[in-house]
Parts: structure tokens; C-alpha cells; sequence
């Protein structure tokens, strides 16, 4: 049985850019694609995506203040987000991983490195979830084994 392939979606005013993107995404992921900031708004309405790759440089609302939003609001904030744009100097590297992103890709980009970088963030983003759930796991276990602690201490 396959599993469901990962939800990915691709933002950028280029539709060559989009078509790029999402020929190098397709093969491994479920890829839906936003030309502008508001279209992604509407777009999580309906899909939760396991990723957001999201242009910087885009007419009405930047990359930017698109992910102050996503990260501002408690549905979204969890959702990597990683920047894929054209803007290449060290300070707009350096903002867009002080507001939350996960990566930062210079376009034109390198399909091959591009699809590595996605897959190993999502392992992380996975791994996290998994130790999550273990460290729960774990305390609830602890909780358990206090009260048994404490309940033969109380009848001793």
C-alpha cells in the first residue's frame, strides 16, 4: 500500500516559476501552487501542507510579511517554511531565517539540490514529531509510576 505523498505548496508570482518548482516537487509530492501571498491564505483554508516554499519578492504582499503571518497565527506556526528566491545577498538570507523560515534557496535553483533540501527538511519536521509524541509518552509514564510511588508509600 503507498502512503499519501506529502503536501507541498509552491508560492511565486512566475508562472515559470511555479511550473519549474512543481515539475522537480511532483514526482515526490503532492505540489500545489499559489501566485501571490493572498492565494496561499485562501489555499490553507483547504489544504494542510507539510511545507511552504514561498517567493520573497511578490506584488500586494512580500514573502515576508507572509510568513510574520503564518507564524503568528497558531494553525499555521508550525509549518516549515522555506524561501525560494531570486534575492542572493547575505541580509536577506540572514532575514528570512530570523523570521522563522527553515531554508533559504537562490533561484535559479538546482532541481536535485532543491528536492534533497525539501525531503531532508521534512525528516526533521517528522523526527520532531516523533519525539514529541515520545517525551509525552514518557512523562505520562513517570506521572503513572509517582502515583503507584506514593500509593504504596501511603499503605506502607
Amino acid at each position: 500500500m503507498e502512503t499519501a505523498k506529502s503536501r507541498i505548496i509552491l508560492v511565486d508570482d512566475n508562472p515559470s516559476n511555479l511550473r519549474a518548482g512543481k515539475n522537480v516537487l511532483s514526482e515526490k509530492f503532492a505540489v500545489f501552487t499559489a501566485p501571490s501571498a493572498a492565494k496561499l491564505f485562501e489555499l490553507l483554508s483547504d489544504v494542510k501542507p507539510a511545507m511552504i516554499l514561498l517567493d520573497i519578492e511578490m506584488p500586494e504582499m512580500s514573502g515576508y510579511e507572509a510568513i510574520k503571518i503564518l507564524k503568528a497565527k497558531d494553525e499555521t506556526r508550525d509549518i516549515p517554511v522555506m524561501f525560494l528566491t531570486g534575492k542572493t545577498d547575505t541580509e536577506n538570507e540572514l532575514e528570512g531565517l530570523e523570521l522563522g523560515a527553515v531554508d533559504y534557496i537562490t533561484k535559479p535553483f538546482q532541481p536535485a539540490l532543491l528536492l534533497k533540501r525539501v525531503e531532508v527538511h521534512l525528516l526533521v519536521e517528522e523526527q520532531k514529531k516523533t519525539l514529541k509524541a515520545q517525551q509525552e509518552e514518557l512523562k505520562n509514564f513517570n506521572e503513572n509510576l509517582q502515583k503507584m510511588v506514593d500509593e504504596k508509600a501511603y499503605h506502607l
